[in-house]
């Protein structure tokens, strides 16, 4: 089972670089995510001994390759490719990753009780609210359709280009994880309205 699809010019590289290490045989690629940066995950890849991989690892062969996945960035790597550059002269290779972190962060313990609308109002206050106030906004809960949770921006959110994808990033994503009975989450903010407080 691969989790991180390797290209045959990146695993060719890969290959190249390794067999300039002592050993090179008994080395695996390690590829894990480290952290974020903006709206993307930061990455670490190594070269391990094979006899170092322990049982929280997955790993798995790319042809003369052992890929080496850390179990905590499995969901996160699912789907990316690890490739070289388009740009030939950039050097180094690149991991298209379909995955995004939440610009609003991990949500962590939360407590929420109540029927839906309770517990998304709940979550806008607690969590997606104190996020947002470093930019000067906020959202709202406007109502809850069956599956679908209609939310509004405000502040510095409305009509900002970057409230879109706070919205579907972030907010959506926070509400589908924290309220599972809710399946789809629309913006219903009038953002021809606002004030672009950043474009001003």
């Amino acid at each position: 089972m691969s989790i991180l699809e390797i290209s045959e010019e990146a695993s060719l590289k890969v290959l190249s670089v390794r067999s300039e290490e002592s050993d090179a045989e008994k080395l695996g690629l390690r590829v894990a995510i480290s952290g974020v940066s903006g709206v993307e995950y930061s990455y670490d890849l190594a070269f391990v001994p094979l006899e170092e991989v322990s049982d929280e690892d997955i790993s798995y062969e790319v042809g003369e390759l052992t890929v080496i996945i850390p179990m905590a960035s499995k969901e996160k790597l699912a789907g990316a490719t690890l490739d070289i550059p388009k740009n030939a002269d950039q050097g180094g290779l690149v991991i298209r990753n379909p995955n995004r972190p939440n610009p609003l962060g991990d949500l962590g313990e939360l407590e929420l009780s109540g029927d839906v609308p309770e517990r998304i109002q709940q979550l806008l206050e607690q969590k997606v609210n104190p996020a947002l106030a470093s930019h000067g906004g906020f959202a709202t809960l406007v109502g809850v359709e069956g599956s679908t949770a209609h939310v509004s921006m405000g502040g510095g959110c409305q009509g900002c280009a970057m409230s879109q994808a706070t919205l579907t990033e972030g907010i959506r994503a926070s509400i589908l994880e924290a309220v599972p009975e809710i399946k789809d989450v629309i913006d219903v903010t009038d953002h021809s309205s606002g004030e672009q407080p950043f474009y001003s």
